[in-house]
């Protein structure tokens, strides 16, 4: 049976003045060594140990896109900040070996003049998953954006208004096609603050009441993607990228 602990997460039983490493140490062996920002390593056998690989791609507007492969190893922003289970957790985004942020799902985008991007496994406590005293992780080079006066091979972009009144969406959400490479530009007006969101490209902004808000984005990525706001949960409207 679970029990309740550290915040109300599903989490091991541990004594009063005992950390979540500490804890948890069942699940793997808990090291001394830490990372640079003071997490201390968990070590797992190679055999059945986590592995991730990131592949990037650079964005027409700016940055890169990367996209990480988890094996063994599944996201659970639910349990954050509970007890270490193997093959759990969330990873780290380390800038130019700096950390910039968690990582929750595959897609992130990394903002122009960086060089490089490391992606670090860490459990649910916090501690970083370890194979052999080593942090499990790769760093990806950053190249190949887009140089500045270059023109890019993109067909013709298209606007297309939204207007939200309460929970009225005109025109009525519907599917918009596009050709890969196409620009397209959401504008949207709100009567209230939200946030505009697009999902599988990670792209958001916030709306401001009836102020209309433009986001841009080159649809670089086929799929079906829906676009909507995020406090009030509507769909806006859905992207059919081929």
């Amino acid at each position: 049976m679970a029990v309740a602990g550290c915040g109300g997460r599903a989490s091991t039983h541990h004594k009063p003045g005992t950390s979540h490493e500490e804890a948890t140490a069942g699940s793997g062996t808990l090291l001394a060594a830490k990372d640079e920002a003071g997490h201390r390593l968990r070590e797992v056998p190679a055999a059945g140990a986590p592995a991730v690989r990131a592949e990037q791609r650079p964005d027409t507007e700016g940055g890169w896109n990367v996209h990480l492969t988890v094996e063994r190893f599944r996201f659970t922003p639910e349990s954050i900040g509970g007890a270490a289970i193997p093959g759990r957790g969330h990873a780290r985004l380390l800038v130019d070996g700096k950390e910039t942020g968690r990582a929750y799902g595959p897609w992130h985008h990394i903002p122009p003049g960086a060089r490089t991007v490391t992606v670090r496994l860490h459990a649910d406590d916090h501690t970083v998953w370890a194979v052999a005293g080593k942090p499990i992780e790769v760093t990806v080079p950053l190249s190949g954006a887009p140089v500045a006066g270059t023109p890019t091979a993109t067909a013709p972009g298209r606007t297309v208004e939204i207007t939200v009144t309460g929970t009225s969406v005109q025109p009525p959400p519907s599917r918009i096609e596009l050709k890969k490479g196409e620009r397209v530009t959401l504008r949207v007006t709100s009567d209230r603050s939200d946030t505009l969101h697009v999902h599988g490209y990670d792209r958001e902004l916030p709306l401001a009441p009836g102020k209309p808000t433009s986001l841009t984005l080159t649809a670089d990525r086929t799929g079906l993607f829906e676009v909507e706001t995020h406090e009030s949960g509507l769909l806006l409207t859905q992207l059919a990228v081929r």
